[in-house]
């Protein structure tokens, strides 16, 4: 148990050392790939994340999402792909192949759909190579670019108010 409060810890450090080191490039370029990490614990129905095809003009084959829950159980039905907490180490190693693909993906945009302010959440959003982050977590504000402040399962509000400030940036 000591462990991990350790490991907790060293996750956090990784955190703050990404976001001194993080790089905010301005640019104009429109949004052709999203990435989308969301908490499967904190949403009761999975939204229809297809949405952002036809709003955005996105192609279907280029969304890729990610739930994120601590643990799952044997018999438990789960979206498809789940990654937990055993696939994160310490100092935000990610030990899963398909995540840390998903991780290097360089997105246009990344949404980062989740409220509870969870490390291991936290260390996928900063770790990923996306060059616009979007969320609703509001309690770090360094971690994304915009923040939407909506309840989490109001997606249809979320959508509608990505779009207006993605046109207004001009990256739709």
């Amino acid at each position: 148990m000591i462990f991990k409060g350790f490991k907790e810890k060293s996750n956090k450090n990784y955190i703050n050392s990404q976001l001194k080191s993080r790089v905010i490039l301005q640019s104009n370029t429109k949004i052709k790939r999203v990435g989308i990490i969301f908490n499967a614990e904190e949403i009761s129905n999975i939204p229809d994340f297809n949405i952002l095809v036809k709003d955005f003009n996105v192609e279907k084959e280029n969304i890729e999402i990610i739930a994120f829950k601590s643990k799952v159980k044997k018999e438990e039905h789960v979206f498809d792909p789940t990654f937990t907490l055993k696939h994160l180490g310490w100092k935000g190693i990610v030990k899963d192949k398909a995540l840390k693909q998903f991780l290097n993906t360089e997105f246009h945009l990344l949404i980062s759909y989740y409220k509870n302010d969870a490390t291991p959440l936290k260390v996928l959003t900063v770790a990923s190579k996306s060059k616009f982050k979007v969320g609703v977590l509001e309690t770090d504000e360094r971690i994304n670019d915009l923040i939407i402040k909506v309840e989490i399962n109001d997606f249809k509000t979320f959508t509608s108010e990505l779009k207006k400030y993605l046109n207004i940036l001009n990256k739709i």
